[in-house]
């Protein structure tokens, strides 16, 4: 007689036994289930199983989707997929430490009284824009909706069509400015928009404010204008209106001594409040380089507004993210913030970055070549930071395998091959990639 082979199927419990994992074991009993079910399936079929390799096949596809370290070799600094900035080691260390114990997130040590949530938050930012306030909610989308909703609900906003942002995953302003209670008015045209288009709607418009987005994941260009803050900021103060500007991408100064030729086109928070904006709000998790965060710095009145209106408990943000908010303020306080990973990465020097190229170039058979990197993250778009790449040849073998390295390693492919942009990989992590190239040859 033949052997039965849903016999030699093994029982879950051994199944689950025999997988090593960091995961809980309820999943892995989930998944030795769904396996042996599909098995028997195969068996019905007259098809050969192979529960074991099937179970750990599936344990350690969910183990990356668990969130693993991945090495990011695009060349772009801020990669949304990936998580976008990381954060400096003091920032790591705040919040750790406000993760594994109390903290005095909400209280005064002084007076032993309930404090405000953010008030050293607020301290660092009031300093670094000159601000007369500032308030943090948990991203940008949410300071815009919580900064409309609370000057302009049931009330008109008027807004350059060229400034009618779409980001990645389907975030529309339009739906934005609805969600907040406003009614959108456009003004102007895709690529033309001037004062006189602000003054026809704040005439014939009931408006609670005037809203200008910095459009920080496209340029237009060519016939264009644009109407200057500083005129918006008169037009807003006649009008008794505030003047809203979403800057979008974070940069605190634009003016900063150590910022790089090809950042200064981008706004800065300073210089938008000094031209006249009373509200300017940005991320924290782009060119600022900290955890996701939307922070909003301006009037005092408006901010305190913001800090009454039912949705800020809502939108608030928890002990651990303020205090990496802090954290990453610090650092620019103490001088160029170099120990924040996306200016260390932007900033380094092209000569040490062709040493490293060389070297792995030399090791995995490929070649140097002058490419560029990309800030990300809707951020300063347009701009290419002059970067050497090494290019190799075989690019979707490799591609693939470096992606299957039990450490990800995420490059970019062009006609063909495939390109190493090393500016955005510690320079701690070569060795690890020359080593899976090798692997995957």
């Amino acid at each position: 007689m033949s052997a039965n082979p849903y016999r030699e199927l093994p029982a879950v419990d051994v199944l689950a036994g025999e997988i090593e994992t960091t995961l809980p074991l309820a999943l892995v009993v989930d998944v030795a289930r769904l396996v042996l079910e599909q098995a028997r399936k195969e068996i019905a079929a007259g098809q050969s199983a192979n529960p074991s390799a099937a179970a750990h096949h599936m344990v350690r596809a969910m183990e990356r989707t668990a969130g693993v370290g991945v090495i990011n070799a695009t060349g772009v600094l801020l990669h949304t997929n990936l998580g976008r900035a990381p954060w400096s080691e003091r920032a790591i260390d705040r919040a750790a430490s406000a993760a594994s114990g109390y903290s005095s997130v909400e209280i005064d040590l002084e007076t032993g009284e309930r404090n405000r949530r953010g008030v050293h938050v607020e301290r660092l930012l009031t300093r670094l824009t000159g601000a007369e306030a500032a308030h943090v909610v948990n991203n940008n989308a949410s300071a815009l909706l919580i900064a409309l909703a609370s000057t302009a609900r049931d009330r008109s906003v008027p807004v350059a069509r060229g400034e009618l942002i779409e980001i990645g995953g389907s975030y529309r302003l339009p739906d934005v400015i609805q969600a907040g209670g406003a009614h959108l008015v456009e003004i102007g045209t895709t690529n033309r928009t001037r004062l006189g288009d602000y003054q026809t709607a704040v005439q014939t418009h009931d408006c609670g404010a005037i809203l200008k987005v910095h459009p920080s994941n496209y340029r237009v260009e060519g016939f264009t204008e644009e109407t200057p803050l500083n005129d918006l900021a008169g037009l807003a103060a006649s009008a008794g209106l505030p003047l809203i500007y979403d800057i979008g991408s974070g940069l605190l100064d634009a003016d900063a001594p150590w910022l790089p030729d090809w950042m200064r086109g981008e706004p800065g928070a300073r210089q938008a409040l000094a031209a006249g904006a009373d509200l300017v709000m940005f991320s924290g998790d782009k060119l600022l380089g900290g955890p996701q965060a939307g922070i909003l710095v301006g009037s005092a009145l408006l901010v305190e507004a913001i800090r009454r209106h039912p949705l800020a408990r809502a939108l608030r943000v928890d002990g651990v993210t303020h205090a990496a908010v802090a954290a990453t303020l610090e650092e620019y306080l103490d001088g160029p913030p170099v120990k924040i990973p996306f200016w260390r990465q932007a900033l380094i020097g092209r000569d040490q970055l062709s040493t490293r190229c060389q070297t792995l170039a030399a090791r995995a058979d490929g070649t140097v070549e002058p490419g560029s990197s990309a800030v990300g993250a809707g951020s300063a778009p347009g701009i290419a930071i002059p970067t050497p790449v090494v290019r190799l040849s075989g690019s979707q073998d490799l591609y693939r395998c470096l992606l299957d390295q039990d450490r990800p390693i995420l490059a970019r492919r062009d006609a063909g091959d495939l390109i190493i942009d090393l500016r955005a990989v510690d320079p701690s992590d070569d060795e690890t990639v020359a080593a899976a190239i090798l692997r995957c040859r």
